[in-house]
């Protein structure tokens, strides 16, 4: 059975690169997009004092994460001129090479690491499970 992948990564960012960090990130999703079609979701959120920023992503199972890992050295190199890594969380089982190389990252950043492996259930809703659900003139509502 796939196991679906919920990795958060957590983020300090640097003095006074807010505003390069703004104009990167929407050209970044962009190119995720359209050359990760199988990542299920990334998102970022951003702390309220603007000195932290968490990426949610979402992966259907560990193949699609190591997909989505392919390039990320080159990736990160462009984000880290912005933002300084703060931490990692796995939810789920990635391949070893995928754990292999968090743990490196981890290592190197001097950050933590946190894996919570074991999968007990859950649900994800996909926009297109969503339209389906809906009955007509409720507005997708469910009560």
């Amino acid at each position: 059975m796939t196991e679906p992948i919920v990795f958060v990564s957590h983020f300090r960012i640097k003095d006074g690169k807010l505003d390069g960090l703004k104009q990167l990130f929407p050209e970044v999703l962009e190119m995720l997009e359209a050359e990760k079609p199988r990542t299920t979701a990334q998102l970022a959120y951003l702390d309220d004092a603007g000195t932290k920023v968490s990426i949610v992503h979402v992966f259907t199972d560990a193949d699609t994460m190591d997909l989505h890992f392919r390039g990320a050295e080159e990736r990160s190199r462009a984000a880290y001129e912005f933002m300084d890594p703060a931490g990692w969380e796995i939810y789920g089982t990635p391949s070893d090479a995928a754990m292999q190389m968090m743990r490196q990252a981890a290592t190197s950043a001097a950050v933590a690491l946190t894996v919570h492996s074991k999968y007990l259930g859950g649900f994800l809703r996909m926009q297109s499970d969503l339209n389906a659900d809906s009955s007509p003139g409720d507005g997708g509502a469910r009560s």
